[in-house]
Parts: structure tokens; C-alpha cells; sequence
């Protein structure tokens, strides 16, 4: 099985918080997981916004890269960036959502998405994902 991880579910994995435990859980029920080309960016830009501590810092960037090699990275060409726009244009989306969103829809059914962003819910759903959230 599959398991597509968005930016929130990849930084879950790692933070002390109460979605932790089924980030983890999720990520290792599958043995396939991708991610969008973009998550790991996105997810170190964030890494400045969750703490102010150095060490923590670096551990945090650490564990990212350490999982980051696992992951299958759906690569950002033009047809997924095109499909993006399309997603957010339809919907009240984040373009950074959309890319999430329409890197996924490129891969085969079944898909477990895992995101902890309420603003990607309704769509994954209605893109016809196994949903996992909180």
C-alpha cells in the first residue's frame, strides 16, 4: 500500500504533538510512501516556525532528511503544476495545497493521503483518497 504525505504529515512524524502517533502509525503501516517534490522544502521553511532552539532545529532537519530518503518524490512538471492551478482555482485552496493535491492524483488508486490540514480534507475526498487526519 501507499501512503502520500503532505508537508503537515511529514513534520507530524517528528513534533511533539497529539497527531504524532498516527503520523507515525500511518507511515509505517505502508511500505510505499511518496511525497511531492516540494515537501521537504516546504517542511525545513517550516522548521524555523516550530522552535526557536538550535539543537532542536537541527534535529528536526535531520529526522526530515533521514525519512525523506524513503520517500517516492512525484516530480513538479508542468502537468502537475497545470493540474494545480486547476485544483485552485476549483477550490479554496493554497496553491501549496494544490501542488499537494495534484502530485498525489498522478498516482494509482488505492492512496492513503495523510495530511493534518483541514483545507485539503474535502478535496482529498472528493479526489477519492483513503483520507487519514485528525
Amino acid at each position: 500500500m501507499t501512503v502520500f504525505c503532505d508537508t503537515s504529515a511529514l513534520l507530524a512524524r517528528h513534533l511533539d504533538a497529539p497527531y504524532r502517533g498516527l503520523a507515525r502509525d500511518t507511515m509505517d503501516a505502508h511500505d510505499v510512501w511518496c511525497a511531492a517534490a516540494s515537501a521537504l522544502a516546504e517542511a525545513l521553511v517550516a522548521v524555523d516556525r516550530v522552535t526557536d532552539e538550535p539543537v532542536l532545529r537541527a534535529d528536526l532537519e535531520d529526522l526530515l532528511r533521514l525519512d525523506w530518503d524513503r520517500f517516492h518524490v512525484v516530480p513538479l512538471d508542468v502537468a502537475c503544476l497545470d493540474r494545480a492551478a486547476v485544483l485552485g482555482r476549483q477550490q479554496p485552496l493554497r496553491f501549496a495545497d494544490a501542488v499537494h493535491l495534484a502530485a498525489a492524483d498522478r498516482l494509482p488508486r488505492p492512496l492513503t493521503y495523510l495530511t493534518f490540514d483541514p483545507n485539503q480534507i474535502p478535496v482529498a475526498l472528493a479526489l477519492g483518497f483513503d483520507l487519514v487526519s485528525s
